[in-house]
């Protein structure tokens, strides 16, 4: 039985007039009902691209070069606009980072759900508000027939995340990709947020791609993980073997990073030197070898492979 999604030596460019950038290199997982999978990395490492190309939203230049991307089986990476219209938003959603970028200021939030579910279905207005606030209750929106009525700009940052997921909730898809979705929020409404969407993935059986920066949100709510580093997927597994055993030396730098994960007490928090290189600047070898303290010889001439280093943990580092 085919896997829900599967990604395969996914490889995206952008042409440019100085010539063409590799922003993916080489990336592959799977995912199946149910399953939640984190997609983590500093800025740059290919994160959103990733998530991106997925429901066919890179935009010109840039173009999927190699590999495939299928889903319930079906080869939707070389699918026409026409076709990924049936697909995006309705068997698969995305959550976006910043909701006043995603609702449109001048619609009411009942409009903007309306019209949402009449892309996609066959039915009334009526039929379509009742959906509406059915999916504004089961996030946890109160008073939702005043919502439907008010405009963006009324709500809170939390209130309109939550609105965001109702949308994203419109036509019970098979998969969320959520990028970078508690950025703009505060600390606690983080929290609620992130409750909120494993929530949902349990109730309904969705599968969630969390695309984050933060390792310590991707501990608490996936099951898998694939580390991201210019391009390339770093490492990837389960995610408790990752965050208690970490193979490669950045994403032990991640891990380190995070307060609460520092084993001596008095111990400083590590910091990974330097900066994630530019898609134009990429360096020979392992392109993390610039920062990583365990760089030997091999690793400035010749690209690591991901490979089965044992306990459920697929790594790219040639000194592992």
């Amino acid at each position: 039985m085919p896997h829900l999604l599967e990604v395969n030596d996914l490889e995206v460019k952008f042409a440019l007039r100085t010539g063409e950038l590799t922003a993916i290199d080489g990336v592959s997982f799977t995912l199946d009902r149910g399953e939640k999978l984190g997609l983590v990395g500093e800025s740059g490492a290919g994160k959103s691209v990733t998530g991106f190309s997925i429901i066919n939203l890179i935009s010109k230049p840039g173009y999927i070069s190699r590999g495939d991307i299928r889903f319930e089986g079906k080869k939707i990476s070389t699918y026409s606009d026409e076709q990924m219209r049936k697909i995006r938003g309705d068997a698969i959603s995305m959550i976006f980072q910043d909701p006043m970028m995603t609702l449109n200021p001048v619609f009411t939030i009942g409009f903007q759900m309306i019209e949402t579910i009449r892309a996609h279905r066959k039915i009334s207005k009526a039929g379509a508000r009742k959906i509406a606030l059915d999916k504004l209750r089961k996030v946890h929106i109160p008073s939702p027939e005043e919502r439907l009525d008010q405009y963006p700009h009324e709500l809170s940052g939390g209130m309109r995340q939550r609105i965001i997921i109702a949308i994203s909730l419109l036509t019970d898809p098979a998969i969320i990709i959520a990028d970078e979705p508690t950025t703009a929020l505060d600390v606690t409404i983080q929290a609620e947020i992130m409750d909120l969407l494993q929530e949902l993935c349990e109730l309904d059986n969705m599968a969630l791609i969390l695309i984050t920066h933060d390792l310590g949100v991707v501990s608490q709510v996936t099951e898998k993980i694939a580390v991201m580093y210019a391009g390339k997927i770093i490492e990837y597994g389960l995610t408790d073997q990752v965050v208690k055993s970490p193979v490669h030396p950045y994403t032990e730098g991640l891990i380190k990073s995070i307060p609460g994960t520092v084993i001596e007490p008095g111990e400083d928090l590590v910091q990974i030197p330097g900066m994630m290189p530019t898609l134009t600047n990429i360096p020979p070898g392992c392109a993390f070898n610039p920062r990583c303290y365990l760089k030997g010889d091999i690793c400035t001439t010749k690209i690591p492979e991901l490979k089965d280093v044992g306990n459920g943990i697929m790594a790219a580092c040639h000194m592992k």
